[in-house]
């Protein structure tokens, strides 16, 4: 990766952070409604604190959550993707401490779509970039390869225990206001980054040898090679098929336009695979 591309990563994660943290103080936090994952958790001790001897905000106990979760991805995950989110996470508890609370608005409806979507923005151009907010992002990874399940699967149970809790808490008003900040978040991210763990790509390319020895110098994936022509000029090509998860989009991505820019790559969900993927 070159030192500009390494610069926009990190300017991307870092911009990342900053919407996080606006989505939260300036949103969801004054209208108690609270976010997914990690973050969703680390709102909820902190309202619990407020209320005892030693009060903490939402940025210090993300970032103590994410301690051990980083100790995990870096052995388990990979360590240029943990580094990575490590920046994230600990950017992010930068901007919660340094951007004040703020309301906004009085209306919750809002705060919750808005909160919702500021904050998918962020998560949805961290991911694009490979990398991740930490967290459950993580877990989830660790748990999918282990147990070979959807990484949704983990999420959704996550998430609905901060729904229950949060309703217990603070009424069930809030847990449905919840709910709707959750799910705009999901949709946003959708659109700006694929969540889906498995993809399929097929690459049309005049440079099938290097492409191929590009990606294999990236990462560990089986590729399909079949001989195909081009519809208008007649040129002879190459269709490279390849599954990888969602976390090696951002790597094919890079090793594909380091090679041939013109490449056509077309990606698609994956829903089910029989035989052998590797999981580590």
């Amino acid at each position: 990766m070159s030192l500009v591309t390494e610069i926009k990563k990190i300017i991307i994660i870092l911009l990342g952070a900053a919407l996080g943290a606006v989505s939260l103080n300036y949103f969801l936090i004054p209208a108690n409604v609270y976010a997914s994952g990690f973050t969703g958790i680390a709102q909820l001790l902190a309202s619990v604190l407020q209320q005892t001897p030693i009060p903490a905000s939402t940025g210090i106990i993300l970032f103590i959550l994410n301690i051990p979760v980083a100790i995990l991805g870096w052995l388990k995950v990979g360590k240029s993707f943990t580094f990575y989110s490590i920046i994230s996470v600990a950017a992010t508890t930068f901007f919660l401490e340094i951007i004040p609370i703020k309301v906004i608005s009085e209306d919750i409806l809002l705060n919750a779509v808005f909160g919702g979507v500021i904050a998918a923005i962020g998560i949805g151009f961290t991911l694009k970039w490979g990398a991740s907010t930490g967290g459950m992002d993580i877990i989830a990874m660790v748990l999918s390869r282990m147990k070979d399940r959807p990484i949704g699967i983990y999420f959704f149970t996550l998430n609905a225990a901060i729904i229950f809790t949060a309703g217990i808490l603070y009424g069930w008003e809030k847990a449905l206001y919840t709910l709707v900040t959750l799910y705009v978040t999901s949709r946003v991210i959708d659109v700006i980054h694929t969540r889906h763990e498995k993809l399929t790509a097929m690459i049309i390319t005049k440079k099938g040898k290097e492409i191929q020895q590009a990606i294999h110098q990236k990462m560990v994936r089986g590729i399909t090679k079949i001989p195909a022509k081009g519809g208008f000029t007649d040129e002879d090509k190459e269709l490279l098929i390849i599954v990888v998860t969602r976390y090696e989009l951002y790597e094919l991505e890079h090793a594909i336009k380091e090679v041939d820019p013109q490449a056509f790559t077309n990606i698609v969900n994956t829903t089910g695979i029989f035989g052998f993927f590797r999981q580590d």
